[in-house]
């Protein structure tokens, strides 16, 4: 399950970066109609900011301190930074999945995150569908926004 986890994440988080570059303006990363709640650039900056916490942070003791409200609330960060957020996000990702085994898979997840108590495979299988849902706006909002 590890590899095909991994394998997931990489790929999506790849997508996310190449959304990104499909943008024709930066400035357009950023608009948000009526159409649409959040900008692509909140919502990468809400992707890594989401798995750098539980994946990183909860899982690899990366020490990152999240800050949720800023990733709706930060604007016009330039194309590269969001790049650079996303290639850390990868590498953080991938790296704590490596030093994970099987077993670890089966235990309980750290903290309470839906109100139940879950497995850290339920939980990372979780994670890596919300990023697919994300990946499948972030596209939306640029085909509406070009």
């Amino acid at each position: 399950m590890l590899s095909t986890l991994k394998e997931i994440f990489e790929r999506d988080l790849n997508k996310v970066k190449k959304e990104i570059d499909l943008y024709e303006k930066e400035e357009l990363i950023w608009l948000v109609r009526s159409e649409v709640n959040n900008s692509a650039g909140n919502l990468v900056l809400h992707l890594c900011g989401n798995l750098k916490h539980f994946i990183g942070a909860i899982l690899g003791n990366t020490g990152f301190k999240r800050d949720r409200e800023a990733e709706f609330s930060a604007k016009n960060v330039s194309r590269e930074s969001l790049h650079k957020q996303i290639d850390e996000t990868h590498k953080v990702v991938l790296e704590t999945l490596d030093n994970m085994n099987e077993l670890e898979l089966e235990a309980t997840y750290p903290i309470n995150v839906l109100r139940e108590d879950m497995s850290t495979e339920f939980f990372l299988t979780h994670l890596a569908t919300h990023l697919s849902y994300h990946l499948g706006q972030l596209t939306y909002h640029r085909r509406l926004i070009s």
